[in-house]
């Protein structure tokens, strides 16, 4: 059964949290808001949760889910060493629209698709998905859509397309805009933006000068 939560309530966002968090360790999927766009989240290290959530966007494993975490903490536990560049673009977006790839630690028991040794992660600026990603750890989240399709910045486009594959849904009213994250590259030796997001360029080489454009 799909559970559907009002979260601008108070007690049915209490409730709804506590059912996500439970969907999220029985390996289901969970719909949220970022403050992008919204997300259909799995545990990021239940194999079957993630493969489950690649299936119900009709994505292939070629097309690894990115991470959400809930602090900069958080991404340390998943890498063993972090370029300065990388700490400077945390410390200047995060918590925001800011996606980094990085080498993650070999030893993590996941797999989120054909990674080749890399995860994209990112801190959302959303107060629900950080409640959420403080009870349940890291969440593989992509956008909640099918693949092709454009990305939802409400509830009901999500439940749209993604029906009844989604066990819990988490209803933060429309999110602020329908652009996606920025993505930037940091696992190589120079810093490369990888796809355009609600960051400008212009913005992000203020930070990191040497970044350049796939």
């Amino acid at each position: 059964m799909t559970l559907w939560f009002d979260c601008s309530d108070p007690a049915a966002r209490v409730e709804g949290l506590g059912a996500a968090a439970a969907a999220v360790r029985a390996g289901r999927l969970v719909v949220l808001p970022t403050d992008t766009v919204y997300g259909v989240g799995a545990d990021a290290f239940d194999p079957a949760a993630v493969a489950r959530l690649l299936g119900a966007k009709g994505r292939g494993r070629h097309k690894p889910s990115p991470v959400l975490v809930d602090s900069a903490e958080a991404l340390d536990e998943l890498t063993d060493e972090l370029p300065d560049t990388a700490r400077a673009l945390v410390d200047a977006f995060w918590p925001g629209g800011l996606t980094l790839v990085v080498r993650h630690r070999a030893s993590l028991a996941w797999d989120l698709g054909e990674t080749g040794g890399t995860v994209a992660v990112r801190m959302p600026d959303h107060p629900l998905a950080l409640d959420l990603l403080r009870t349940t750890g890291p969440l593989a989240v992509s956008s909640a859509n099918l693949t092709d399709h454009p990305s939802p910045q409400d509830c009901e486009a999500a439940s749209a397309m993604l029906g009844d594959s989604v066990a819990v849904y988490l209803d933060g009213g429309r999110t602020a805009g329908a652009v996606s994250s920025s993505i930037v590259d940091v696992s190589g030796p120079v810093p490369v933006l990888v796809r355009d997001g609600v960051l400008p360029p212009a913005e992000l080489r203020r930070v990191v000068p040497g970044l350049v454009a796939r």
